[in-house]
């Protein structure tokens, strides 16, 4: 009896843990990433337009319209809401690249951190203020490709990582950074849907797509 009792046990244990691990693959991860993304689309009223459209547009989103434009590539989704001031970062130029932002978890429906306004973080005992500077990240342009790295800031202080997530980059190609000199001048901004693959290292890490709004300042 004990036997057939200690066999039900082991039943019972392989069942269960076999049950939870079918919802911790990669590829239900995914799924339910794509999930989360198609259900923020439509719960913000998002229209999704391809790159020959965005093309047509002149590389501009309609913003009365709420358009994003699916890049291939990366699979972020772009709003482009200020092209700026300024000019495109050139081929070949490295410069440092000054940055506003707010980090939403859409997996989660959970605001993570933002230095656009007044923001508080308890990070190991510490209270930090995220809001009394922005980010500065230095960027290097080789072709149609960039590399970043944080130079400080509250993304790298949230994250424990010096690493741009990748979709932050992406706009790079498609918008200019500059800084307020007259009267008019408007730094870029841009709204992104950042899948786990082009995000934070958590994000990575976890699988969770993020919504960010994100502005880009020349640093001189």
């Amino acid at each position: 009896m004990k036997k057939i009792y200690s066999l039900l046990l082991l039943l019972c244990a392989i069942l269960f843990l076999t049950s939870c691990n079918k919802g911790e693959t990669y590829s239900d991860l995914k799924e339910a990433e794509r999930d989360a993304i198609n259900r923020f689309i439509s719960k913000k009223g998002i229209t999704v337009i391809d790159e020959e459209k965005f093309a047509s547009q002149n590389e501009t989103t309609d913003l009365d319209k709420n358009e994003f434009v699916y890049l291939n590539k990366s699979g972020v989704y772009m709003q482009i809401v200020r092209k700026g001031c300024g000019e495109k970062v050139k081929d070949g130029e490295s410069l440092e690249i000054l940055c506003r932002f707010s980090e939403y978890n859409i997996k989660e429906d959970v605001l993570l951190v933002r230095n656009d306004i007044p923001y508080y973080v308890v990070v190991s005992n510490t209270l930090y203020d995220y809001s009394s500077a922005p980010d500065k990240m230095s960027v290097e342009r080789m072709g149609s490709s960039f590399t970043g790295s944080f130079v400080s800031g509250a993304m790298s202080l949230y994250h424990t990582s010096a690493a741009v997530p990748a979709g932050w980059l992406v706009p790079l190609l498609y918008v200019n950074v500059g800084r307020y000199v007259n009267d008019g001048d408007e730094i870029a901004k841009v709204r992104l849907i950042v899948p786990h693959s082009q995000g934070s290292a958590d994000a990575s890490a976890s699988v969770y797509p993020c919504y960010y709004e994100l502005t880009y300042e020349r640093d001189y």
